[in-house]
C-alpha cells in the first residue's frame, strides 16, 4: 500500500510539473489541454514524459486512469505516425485495386502434327503491363484432354500479344482441337 501511495504522490507531482510548465492553473488545465492541445510544444514533451511515468504506474488506481484520458488525447495528436502507419496499412489494402484484372485469352491456330505448339492471343485490360500466365487444353477427337500446357507472357498495358504454347511431337500427332482458358491471371 505504501508503494501505490507513493506511485499516487508521484503522479500528482507529474500533473502539476505538467500544468506548471504550460502555464495553466489546476483548476483549468486539463480543459484548455483540450482545446490547444496542438499548441505548445512544451505540452507534448511534458506530456510524452508524464506517459511514461503513467506507463509505469498503469497499474494505479483513478489516479492512473485520469491519466490515460490525457495520454488518450495525447495519441490523437501524435496520431501522425499512427495515422500514418494506418494510411500505409489502408495503401497496402488498396493494393488489390492495383491487382491486375485477368487478361483475356483468344485460340489463333492450334497444334497438329506439323505444328507442335498452339498460338494464343493475349489482351491486357489493364493500363499498366503485366506478366500473364495462359493455359491451354490439347484435346483428342472425342474431346479428351491428351495434356494442359501453360505460358507466361508479358502485356503492355491495353496491348494484344501473341503467345506460343508448345506441345511434344508426339502428342501433337493426336491432337484434333484445342481450348484455351478464356482468362490468363497475372503471374
Amino acid at each position: 500500500m505504501d508503494r501505490r501511495g507513493r506511485k499516487l504522490r508521484f503522479t500528482a507531482v507529474a500533473v502539476l510539473v505538467v500544468l506548471a510548465l504550460t502555464g495553466f492553473s489546476t483548476s483549468r488545465g486539463h480543459g484548455h489541454g483540450h482545446s490547444s492541445g496542438h499548441g505548445g510544444g512544451g505540452g507534448c514533451s511534458s506530456s510524452s514524459q508524464d506517459h511514461d511515468s503513467s506507463s509505469s504506474s498503469s497499474s494505479g488506481g483513478t489516479s492512473g486512469s485520469r491519466y490515460r484520458d490525457y495520454d488518450d488525447d495525447d495519441d490523437d495528436y501524435t496520431g501522425g505516425t499512427s495515422g500514418g502507419s494506418s494510411s500505409s496499412s489502408s495503401s497496402s489494402s488498396s493494393a488489390p485495386s492495383t491487382t491486375l484484372r485477368d487478361a483475356t485469352v483468344k485460340l489463333l491456330s492450334c497444334a497438329s502434327q506439323n505444328q507442335p505448339y498452339a498460338m494464343v492471343e493475349i489482351t491486357n485490360p489493364n493500363a499498366t503491363g503485366g506478366r500473364f500466365t495462359v493455359a491451354v487444353d490439347f484435346l483428342d477427337a472425342g474431346s479428351d484432354r491428351l495434356a494442359k500446357r501453360t505460358a507466361q507472357q508479358y502485356v503492355a498495358g491495353n496491348e494484344t500479344t501473341t503467345v506460343r504454347v508448345d506441345l511434344s511431337d508426339s502428342a501433337a500427332a493426336e491432337v484434333d482441337h484445342c481450348e484455351p482458358e478464356p482468362y490468363a491471371p497475372a503471374a
